[in-house]
């Protein structure tokens, strides 16, 4: 989601968990509500502080989407915490809760909720989760995951070739392994050229999101043994063990989902 990392040094390890709104190397964060009002990138946008998600926690244990709203009336940052913390460990749907919360508090964080579409995909709510996409792509019309997100959706709807068909093109991303991925998505080529932008990097940055878009790719396509093959053999690159990034834990997510073994 620009959840997707992206791959630069905006993807060190903090750098999806910071990509809270970002992927990136860790930017200087601005409270939501300020990067919301400004049009940046949903990737560069970050949560609150510790405090108000483990209010939110508790909230979610006795008030359910209710009561978070009311805190996120205060700090919906804390809210988007708390959901990416229950994705990670694979509480997808208490994940959508939590984010629906946040977006219920403050409206305007809606195209910057990349977090949410991602959910939605796991539990094959593809509708909404294209439409969380698209959203993302109107105010940021340089999102390459979020216009291949949108596409993934899209193809477990109507199938592959009917969902490139309204393909949501987007500027040329400066990052190779992306920017191959994107034209994979795109055209429908094979994936190889995602994997030989990555060459020469077996277990770092560009070789997990290699692995993890081919998987993708494979899946949307209708070749779950292919999709299973790259996808858990992203999970094994010293990257998604140890960087700590969001797509990282979306990886292993994917793989618990589908009952495979990362």
């Amino acid at each position: 989601m620009s959840c997707a990392s992206r791959e630069t040094p905006h993807h060190t390890a903090a750098t999806r968990t910071q990509r809270c709104f970002t992927r990136r190397a860790q930017p200087k964060r601005r409270p939501l509500s300020q990067a919301a009002a400004a049009g940046q990138s949903r990737r560069s946008l970050l949560t609150g502080a510790g405090g108000g998600l483990a209010l939110a926690g508790g909230l979610l244990a006795v008030g359910g989407v209710a009561a978070m709203a009311a805190a996120a009336s205060a700090d919906p940052n804390a809210l988007v915490r708390q959901g990416m913390n229950k994705f990670r460990d694979n509480d997808v749907e208490g994940s959508i809760e939590a984010f629906d919360a946040a977006l219920a508090a403050r409206p305007a964080i809606r195209p910057y909720l990349w977090q949410r579409g991602l959910s939605l995909y796991y539990v094959k709510e593809y509708q909404e989760g294209a439409q969380q996409f698209r959203e993302d792509v109107a105010v940021n019309p340089n999102d390459t995951e979020e216009s291949i997100w949108t596409f993934l959706c899209e193809a477990q709807m109507v199938g592959a070739e009917a969902a490139r068909q309204q393909f949501l093109e987007v500027g040329r991303d400066p990052r190779p392994v992306m920017r191959a991925a994107y034209e994979c998505f795109r055209t429908g080529a094979q994936p190889d050229a995602i994997l030989q932008a990555a060459r020469g990097d077996q277990q770092g940055h560009d070789a997990f999101y290699a692995l993890l878009y081919v998987g993708l790719w494979h899946e949307a396509h209708g070749d779950a043994v292919a999709a299973e093959a790259a996808i858990t053999q992203s999970c094994s690159t010293q990257y998604a063990q140890q960087s700590g990034d969001y797509m990282a834990a979306l990886a292993r997510v994917h793989c618990l989902r589908r009952g495979w073994q990362a």
